[in-house]
């Protein structure tokens, strides 16, 4: 079974930066994808972005689209999320899962981590 650790979040000001880690650890597949997703309080889980095995291919929500990057550490069998600009509307926790392809609908996903709060505020 694939375990999922996520890291890095914490309280920055609006316009800073933080880099998400989330390391997978047990027996991974090499096919699955691997993506980020966010939950404010009241809200539903919200697509962030996602990157498939090997880091060639990438997809991101539109309200992230040049702020923030995903990246992949095959050899750690890590990805991270690197978001810069940041905004009170990008406070959420931030969770990391597992799926067959880059996809934006979180039921798709089959394994997820425990989530790192990120709060972006004054």
């Amino acid at each position: 079974q694939v375990q999922l650790v996520e890291s890095g979040g914490g309280l920055v000001q609006p316009g800073g930066s933080l880099r998400l880690s989330c390391a997978a650890s047990g027996r991974t597949f090499s096919t699955y994808a691997m993506g980020w997703f966010r939950q404010a309080p009241g809200k539903e889980r919200e697509f962030v972005a996602a990157i498939s095995r090997g880091g060639g291919s990438t997809n991101y929500a539109d309200s992230v689209e040049g702020r923030f990057t995903i990246s992949r550490d095959s050899g750690k069998n890590t990805v991270y999320l690197q978001m810069n600009s940041l905004n009170s509307d990008d406070t959420a926790v931030y969770y990391c899962g597992i799926g067959p392809s880059l996809s934006v609908y979180y039921a798709e996903y089959n394994y997820w981590g425990q989530g790192t709060q990120v709060t972006v505020s004054s």
